[in-house]
């Protein structure tokens, strides 16, 4: 998929995601981890969050994670996200995406959400209007 491809979200790792419409704005071809962590906020522990890529592992350098190491987060998709000690659960290698969608709970736009994968979406089929 490109930059400004017009996707539908297929995953819900948010409220309002799934389904919903949405505009690739960013594309890499990374590792995508999946993690479990404790934000440093005091927040409940979070299992198998979708997704944290390679660049946001601190002292990640290139070497592929296994699962069941444990690494210190540099994403701030979260609250609590930053700096929060995780263990890797899984990993991909695959493309991830940024996206911006419209919450189909909330109506609110959401800019640059962090990270969808390539089976997480489908291309949107378009609907040709004819105006008479």
């Amino acid at each position: 998929m490109k930059v400004g491809s017009q996707v539908i979200i297929n995953t819900s790792h948010m409220k309002g995601m799934k389904g919903a419409e949405a505009t690739v704005t960013g594309a890499y071809d990374t590792t995508a981890y999946v993690v479990s962590y404790t934000p440093t906020n005091g927040g409940q522990r979070v299992d198998h969050h979708k997704w944290v890529i390679q660049e946001e592992i601190k002292d990640a350098g290139d070497k592929t994670l296994q699962p069941g190491d444990q690494v210190i987060l540099e994403a701030s998709h979260m609250k609590g996200m930053k700096g929060a000690t995780a263990e890797i659960d899984s990993a991909e290698k695959t493309t991830v995406y940024m996206v911006d969608y419209t919450s189909t709970t909330s109506g609110e736009k959401v800019k640059n959400h962090k990270w969808v994968t390539e089976d997480e979406l489908s291309a949107k089929l378009e609907h040709h209007h004819h105006h008479h």
